[in-house]
Parts: structure tokens; C-alpha cells; sequence
């Protein structure tokens, strides 16, 4: 049996594979590096968003009121209740935060308005519904 055709075809085959992978080798090399320089002002947008929430929202300035707690949400939930009509409830200062509504959200941000109540910040008019101190 002659098995030289058949081991010839085999390599006609894998040489052609061969330049196949080499070739999406190259295309992801290629991609991995636009993929780099897409990131970047991806990083520096997301960056700069960060920075202008961050002086957007401002402290609330009370010359008789105590040091807020080290945390950026509690002068942005203040700034939520300064701008609100009326109490609001957990829930709708989470929506104003852009909050995911979550259960461990919505019971963070329950809390942090009750501890505003113990500073004298808030009032809690019924329960779970808050407003600012007046």
C-alpha cells in the first residue's frame, strides 16, 4: 500500500490550517490592541463622570448641625431631600441616587437616614418617611 498521496494531502491540509491560525493569531493581536486603546478613554470618561458627580453634589451647609458621617451618600441624600417636595420614603431616594433597587440598597439608605434622625439632621414624619429637620 502507497501511503505517500494520502501523507502528501495531510500536509496540504495542515499547511492550510497552519495559515489559518497564524492568520486569527495576527486579527487578535490586531484586536487586543484597539481593545487597549478603546479602554483607555473608556477609563478617563468614567473618571471624569465620577469627579462631577462627586462636586455636583453639594454639601448641605447647616452652621448648627453635626459633622456629617464619612460617607459621599450622606451629602447626596441630603441634597435629594433639600430638592423634594415632601417626605420620601427609602425607595424614591435610592431612584433619585441612581441606586439599583435593590433590598441591600434601599436597606442601606434606610439606615443612613436614621442615623441623620439621631444627628437631628432628618425627621422621620411616619414611619419610613423622612424630611429635613426644620
Amino acid at each position: 500500500m502507497n501511503i505517500d498521496p494520502l501523507l502528501d494531502a495531510l500536509g496540504v491540509q495542515e499547511d492550510a490550517a497552519r495559515a489559518l491560525t497564524d492568520d486569527l493569531r495576527t486579527q487578535i493581536t490586531e484586536l487586543q490592541g484597539r481593545l487597549r486603546e478603546a479602554e483607555t478613554p473608556l477609563e478617563h470618561l468614567a473618571i471624569t463622570r465620577k469627579t462631577i458627580t462627586a462636586l455636583a453634589d453639594p454639601i448641605p451647609a447647616q452652621a448648627d448641625s453635626p459633622d456629617l458621617p464619612e460617607s459621599p451618600d450622606y451629602p447626596r441624600i441630603l441634597a435629594v431631600l433639600n430638592e423634594a417636595s415632601g417626605p420620601l420614603r427609602a425607595r424614591d431616594v435610592c431612584e433619585a441616587l441612581d441606586h439599583e433597587l435593590l433590598s441591600k440598597n434601599i436597606e442601606g439608605t434606610r439606615a443612613k437616614r436614621k442615623r441623620l434622625v439621631k444627628l437631628g439632621i432628618l425627621t422621620e414624619i411616619d414611619t419610613g418617611s423622612f424630611t429635613r429637620q426644620l
